[in-house]
């Protein structure tokens, strides 16, 4: 492992310098904006070279991808308490994708990647197996009766996440015009995705 520079202190593990490097690219983010961002900046708040870095992430946008990830269990905690609050499987489901549409942008970092330019490898991530997977984990923490809205196992699950989050980046990328309120937002992905989650 190289332990080149470090500050004077040198990570344990290959995980370990992995999340300092991202936690040094998430303080420039924060501190400049992703478009001044570059690799030497965040080596040098890492107290690294660039060779250091290379050799845990191929490029910068391989660490702008796991500055996002590391976000995303937050987001998804914020996410199922939200959607505990609805009482059904078609209610959950559809304000899932409302919920999405609208919290997303605004994420430190999963908002600043899209207004920034970088959607499609924000897509590729989302738009993924790993993602789908993630997805159904939210949606069967949910405390709604899924097996009565005809969603009997985990690939059925798997599936319904796969809709969801293909709709959602759909609705964040090619946005409505005029734009869609929340409620008319809520009542077309009602009006469609609730038929299938009644039985």
């Amino acid at each position: 492992m190289g332990h080149h520079g470090w500050q004077g202190n040198p990570p344990g593990t290959e995980d370990e310098a992995r999340r300092r490097i991202v936690d040094a690219a998430t303080a420039c983010l924060d501190r400049v904006g992703l478009a001044k961002t570059s690799l030497s900046d965040v080596a040098a708040e890492a107290g690294v070279t660039r060779q250091t870095v290379y050799r845990y992430f191929p490029s910068l946008k391989d660490i702008l991808r796991a500055v996002a990830l590391a976000g995303v269990e937050e987001f998804a905690g914020r996410m199922e308490r939200h959607l505990a609050t609805f009482g059904s499987a078609a209610e959950a489901a559809v304000e899932s994708v409302v919920y999405a549409v609208r919290t997303v942008p605004g994420e430190p970092h999963l908002g600043l990647l899209l207004q920034a330019g970088e959607a499609d490898f924000f897509t590729d991530g989302v738009i993924s197996p790993l993602a789908f997977s993630f997805g159904a984990r939210i949606l069967r923490n949910v405390p709604v009766d899924w097996a009565g809205a005809g969603i009997t196992t985990e690939d059925d699950l798997r599936g319904l996440a796969e809709v969801l989050m293909r709709l959602f980046m759909s609705f964040l990328q090619y946005p409505s015009a005029p734009a869609l309120t929340d409620d008319g937002l809520r009542a077309l992905v009602r009006r469609w995705i609730g038929p299938a989650l009644r039985g």
